[in-house]
């Protein structure tokens, strides 16, 4: 795949222009493929008529929250709001509570969707919610018209994403067209040793919602010479069949609880390009096994939706990562900025990282991670980790209470999915063999699967529910 945004440097030079800069929303021949599924492709000459459709029917506000399912839906949705000059509003999930939430704080947006009702669940479990005030649903033969290509503001803002809320209340994270060009142009560099200069087929389970999702199944086929399947698969033969619909090998866009779940599933896949994943750490034995099992490259992607995609590792050969051109990290007390072409200005992540001297990195955790309890300190992530490995767990997550006991102490609990045959005494056994005993969990809670969100992150909300404790 060439790794250049079509009518290459309009995202780094046009950013550095500034102020009024334009580009085409879409670029590429508009004979070429933006999507494809059972029924073949779409080219970018039917998906331009089909956004000019939708954006006339579209109404008149500042902010569109887009809560479509299928993604090419999706994607014709998002260039039409873009089209009409309007900002997509991407919600942390498709949940009511979530949605009403980012309408508050926008209350002159209305949603675009493709069903009658929204909103489903961590199981992918459809919901039946009642569909929410202003909404607009795609017809199911969408209007087209005719017209060029349209231009773009670089200094217009693209969308606002919300983060997942795994350490708190989601947060909005304003994008510009600039940041999403000059990202893109990052994303297609990392990914070019991954396959030739053909278009790359690209089959995600993330939704395009989240930031990840955005950046590889909705901005690559606009920016770059890519096309996405419009469905986004979530069991594992739902994910076969989607890969088998691709004219050549394609790129699985996922998640660590996805490949998980195929891995287990010995379900066969056709040959692929390769996997990336992200949204959650990867373990390196995962990583291998799928390296194995599936014959290509499984390559993890590091960003977070303040800062996009700016990192990446063969997760299954390194434990460094690479941060990807231009991009540079400062450690800081509170954590590390992040330094990029595609941001206006460096970015602060929670991250604790250790710099070579080379600019790669390791993590060390959080800063809001890390305990001390005794004098002595540890990292939740990486006691997770250690949950993780002990053979018979399945899932799990170490954390500590929200709320103080009785005596003033925050205590240690874990929540885990595992065989009925590892029960409690061997589980802390097998802890305490591989962390200090200050920090084993006071509290085991067993579960059939952990309240994990559409990209496997479990909300603090969700954690606190699911060991009974009241939000404050």
């Amino acid at each position: 795949m060439s790794a250049v945004v079509w009518e290459q440097g309009a995202g780094r030079d046009d950013a550095a222009r500034g102020a009024h800069a334009t580009r085409p929303l879409v670029g590429g021949d508009r004979a070429r493929a933006v999507a494809f599924g059972p029924d073949g492709v779409v080219p970018l000459s039917s998906f331009l008529a089909q956004v000019r459709g939708v954006a006339a029917s579209l109404p008149d506000a500042p902010f569109a929250l887009n809560l479509c399912e299928d993604r090419y839906r999706f994607l014709v949705a998002f260039c039409a709001v873009a089209l009409r000059g309007q900002t997509t509003l991407l919600p942390p999930a498709r949940t009511r509570v979530a949605i009403d939430d980012v309408r508050m704080r926008h209350p002159d947006s209305y949603c675009i969707g493709d069903r009658d009702d929204c909103g489903c669940d961590a199981e992918h479990a459809v919901t039946h919610t009642p569909a929410p005030p202003h909404y607009v649903r795609l017809p199911d033969v969408l209007p087209t018209r005719d017209g060029d290509v349209p231009e773009i503001a670089l200094d217009a803002l693209a969308a606002i994403g919300f983060t997942s809320g795994s350490t708190g209340v989601p947060s909005a994270n304003p994008k510009t067209w600039a940041t999403f060009h000059t990202g893109t142009l990052q994303n297609l560099a990392a990914l070019a040793d991954l396959h030739g200069e053909a278009t790359l087929p690209v089959v995600a389970t993330v939704p395009p919602q989240h930031m990840y999702g955005m950046e590889l199944s909705v901005l690559l086929p606009m920016l770059g010479n890519a096309a996405v399947h419009s469905a986004r698969p979530f069991f594992p033969e739902d994910i076969a069949a989607a890969l088998r619909d691709a004219p050549r090998p394609p790129l699985l866009v996922t998640t660590p609880v996805h490949l998980r779940s195929l891995v287990e599933s010995g379900v066969a896949l056709p040959p692929l390009a390769a996997i990336v994943t992200a949204t959650a750490p990867l373990p390196q034995a995962l990583a291998a096994e799928a390296e194995a099992r599936f014959g290509c490259e499984v390559r993890e992607l590091f960003g977070s939706t303040e800062t996009c995609i700016f990192a990446r590792r063969r997760t299954a050969h390194e434990q460094v990562w690479t941060p990807f051109d231009g991009v540079r990290l400062q450690p800081v007390p509170d954590g590390t900025l992040v330094h990029a072409p595609h941001l206006p200005e460096p970015r602060l992540l929670a991250d604790i990282v250790e710099l070579d001297a080379a600019g790669r990195f390791e993590l060390r955790g959080r800063q809001a991670d890390m305990i001390e309890i005794a004098g002595k300190r540890a990292s939740l992530a990486d006691l997770t980790r250690r949950l993780l490995a002990i053979d018979g767990v399945r899932d799990g997550v170490i954390c500590q209470s929200a709320m103080p006991d009785a005596t003033g102490v925050r205590r240690i609990m874990a929540a885990v999915v595992a065989s009925p045959a590892l029960d409690d005494a061997v589980l802390l056994d097998a802890l305490r063999a591989s962390m200090d005993p200050v920090f084993l969990p006071r509290r085991i809670r067993r579960v059939d699967v952990l309240p994990r969100n559409e990209t496997g992150k479990l909300p603090r909300a969700a954690l606190d529910d699911l060991f009974g404790i009241a939000a404050t």
